[in-house]
Formats: structure tokens, sequence, C-alpha cells
């Protein structure tokens, strides 16, 4: 008997150990998580030459398209820089203005409002002769896929280089208001975007392909669009509320 109840206390302080065992593991994750702050670096991510573009804070750097303030249309809202809305087909863009940027990676987390379009632009170029940043660089296009009350085309959807390449969004489209993560790798070599870990779209800049395409007649209304492998990095407010954060880039 005396066996048999020390059989039983050690098999119950097995079980309480395995317990523990199980719940530090847990506990350890949500250490983990919890230590993954947003709008920062870590410091693998400085040693590899990455830059933070926005602080959750202060929107510092930022300013309006062809303008030198931070412009009424946007403000910092939750760790985010929020597009209020207040923009259209022309005016109320933002860009990042103390670096130009030609071969790069992108990150950034986002969010859009129901029936919502934004985007983000790379490349963009200044000047009186440019209204918008979509005269001059190619665009991210961010949208609400699924509630947009108008039909997308292929080249206008979520994630797609916008009126250039279509993407494939299957398994990775998310309803307006949740949180995504995008990227863009750009170099002369190659480039692709990126969407909540998915491949979306793929091109050789000036390839046969990629020049067809070009000059197909989309963008005879702006000449100079994509002619420039350098320059800013723009996010748009199209007239619908949109929310960016954890915006990190590193040269290439």
């Amino acid at each position: 008997m005396k066996w048999k109840y020390l059989w039983t206390a050690l098999l119950v302080s097995g079980l309480l150990l395995a317990c523990a065992s199980e719940k530090d593991v847990e506990t350890e994750a949500i250490e983990e998580e919890v230590m993954v702050l947003e709008n920062a670096l870590t410091e693998d991510e400085k040693e590899a030459g990455w830059m933070l573009l926005f602080d959750g804070e202060d929107p510092f750097g930022w300013r309006a398209f062809n303008g030198t303030d931070f412009p009424e249309g946007w403000t910092v809202e939750d760790g985010a820089l929020k597009a209020l809305g207040l923009g259209g087909d022309i005016g109320g863009d933002i860009v990042f203005g103390p670096v130009d940027f030609d071969e790069f990676e992108l990150e950034f987390t986002w969010k859009i409002a129901l029936g919502g379009n934004s985007g983000v632009f790379y490349h963009v170029v200044e000047g009186p002769q440019y209204k918008a940043p979509y005269e001059t660089g190619p665009e991210y296009q961010v949208i609400d896929q699924l509630g947009f009350p108008e039909k997308l085309e292929d080249w206008q959807s979520l994630a797609a280089d916008y009126g250039m390449y279509a993407p494939d969004l299957e398994g990775v489209v998310r309803e307006a208001g949740e949180w995504n993560t995008s990227k863009i790798i750009y170099t002369k070599n190659g480039a692709s975007y990126w969407l909540n870990g998915k491949q979306t779209v793929s091109f050789v800049p000036g390839s046969e392909d990629w020049t067809a395409r070009r000059n197909s007649g989309k963008w005879d209304a702006f000449p100079d669009y994509a002619k420039q492998t350098k320059g800013l990095i723009a996010l748009q407010d199209h007239g619908s509320e949109a929310w960016f954060k954890n915006i990190k880039i590193r040269q290439l």
C-alpha cells in the first residue's frame, strides 16, 4: 500500500511539474510577444541598416506633397499616422521629406476604413509641374478589397502595382478595419510586393514586359511616371480614413 501511495504522489507531482513547465512556456511566449514594440527597431534591425520613418508620436520628417508642413488632413492617433479622409484625387498626400530612396526594402502596417482607398508610393518626385505623387511614383495599392463600393479591375486591387501588375490575393485579404502587414522590395534587378506574409506581385523594372505595360496608354497623361529610380516615399489620402504605423525601410 505504501508503494501505491508513493506512486500516486510521484504521478501527481509529475503532472504538477508538467503543468508548471507548460505554463512557463506560455508565459515566456507572452512575454516575448510583449517585448515586440511597435514603431521601434530591434538591435538586429538597427545593425542591418533599418531606418524608422515614424516613432508613433511625432510626425517629424513627414510633410505635405510639394509643401513644407505636416498638413491638417493628417494626425497621429494611437501610434499611427492617420489620414482623415479630407483629400481626393489631387491634394492631401504626405511625403517623408528628408531622404530619397533608390533600391530599398520597405515594411509598414496599415488598416483602411470601410469602402476606403489609399496607397503607398515610392520614387516620388516633387515640383510645380506635378500635382500628386502618382504622376511620378509607382503605387502599392491600399484599398478595402471586400467592401469598396465600385467594381475593382484586377490592376486596381489591393497589393497591386497599381495600373501595372495585378496581385495574387488568395488567402490574405482581411476586412476593413483590420491591421495588415505589407512589404515592398525594389531593386533594379527585380521588385516584389507582399501582403500579410504572401508575395502578391513581382516584376523586373525596365524589362520588356514592364515597358510594354508602362507604355500601354494608362500613363499617357503622366509622361514622367516611373521614369525616376530614386525619390520620396509618400502616403495617400484619397478621401478615406487610413492608418499607417511600423513604417521602416533599409537601403539595399
